[in-house]
């Protein structure tokens, strides 16, 4: 049957406050850049041409009208975006650290994406989807955590590809144990998982990148896991295999999105070639995509407004080949 949307997305829409150097005075700038894991996957897909739509609410403020407004200006649906009335949209001030890492501080006591009730989720934006995107910040408090594995659940009963990436944000959590339970329920409930480097050696215990994986598929029924490994590329695992996808050196403006940028590019590649016989030349070849286009919005600043278009990483990818 033919689906209205190619990829439905719930989660966290925020604004992200980048700094942006200071003022005469001394006093840091923030530039407000709308963000938020899944929407900034989300439109990455726009860019490749595909129909997406997002479930998740925002404050009734000033950021949460000029969220709605970007990210329908993308193109993504935001018929299941709803407003709290109470509430203000959720803050993430990012800092860069001198190894080029990121620091957040979070200003969500609560914020607006936490607040997503369980009643008030669209079903039937994830019914008309091919695959159902989401990640572990809905998880980590009431009321989202329990609208998170509702929509989960109708993506299973309706037979929905899940795509999961953890985006571990410890400040958001109660504890360290309670980050660990929820991410890893995650992960009982989706076919396609993308992680970082970081991410996986603290979930599993793993000392090595391979022995972490293979704690998670002898766990979990997970059909493809990808990798990311910031500057030394990335690694997607399938079946029994192990395509190692090299990094696109660039001049780095800052980090944020790149992660989401990849996995719009691997939920790309899997609408087009499907999940269940894929070879290696076929996943070398959308990785390759996905390492490119990350590259190049880490030359940018922000994300969600920042994604590359289909030339411009196609080009950077026939370069690396010649």
């Amino acid at each position: 049957m033919e689906k209205e949307y190619d990829v439905v997305a719930l989660g966290e829409l925020l604004v992200d406050m980048i700094g942006t150097g200071e003022s005469g005075y001394g006093n840091p700038v923030f530039e407000a850049n709308p963000g938020g894991a899944p929407c900034n996957v989300l439109a990455m897909l726009q860019k490749l041409g595909r129909k997406t739509a997002f479930i998740g609410k925002v404050g009734r403020d000033m950021f949460g009208r000029r969220l709605r407004s970007e990210i329908v200006s993308c193109g993504i649906d935001d018929k299941g975006l709803l407003e709290d009335e109470t509430v203000p949209t959720t803050l993430a001030f990012v800092h860069k650290l001198k190894n080029g890492d990121r620091d957040f501080s979070f200003y969500r006591s609560p914020g607006a994406d936490v607040m997503l009730k369980e009643e008030e989720v669209d079903l039937s934006l994830i019914r008309s989807s091919r695959i159902f995107h989401f990640g572990s910040l809905s998880l980590t408090d009431e009321p989202s955590r329990s609208a998170t594995r509702r929509a989960i659940e109708e993506a299973e009963k309706a037979g929905i590809i899940r795509s999961y990436d953890p985006n571990l944000r410890m400040p958001l959590w109660h504890s360290e144990e309670e980050a660990k339970e929820q991410i890893l329920w995650g992960m009982k409930h989706c076919d396609i998982l993308k992680i970082a480097d970081n991410e996986i050696l603290w979930l599993t215990g793993g000392k090595e990148y391979d022995d972490a994986i293979r704690i998670l598929q002898k766990e979990y029924a997970i059909s493809l896991i990808a990798l990311t490994l910031g500057a030394e590329g990335s690694r997607i695992y399938y079946r029994n295999e192990r395509i190692c996808i090299p990094a696109f050196p660039q001049k780095t403006v800052d980090t944020t999105g790149a992660g989401d940028t990849y996995c719009g590019c691997l939920l790309n590649g899997i609408l087009e070639h499907g999940l269940n016989e894929l070879d290696e030349e076929t996943i070398r070849s959308f990785g390759m995509f996905a390492s490119a286009a990350a590259a190049i919005v880490t030359t940018r600043k922000g994300a969600l407004k920042s994604m590359p278009d289909v030339d411009s990483i196609r080009i950077l990818v026939n370069k690396s080949r010649d």
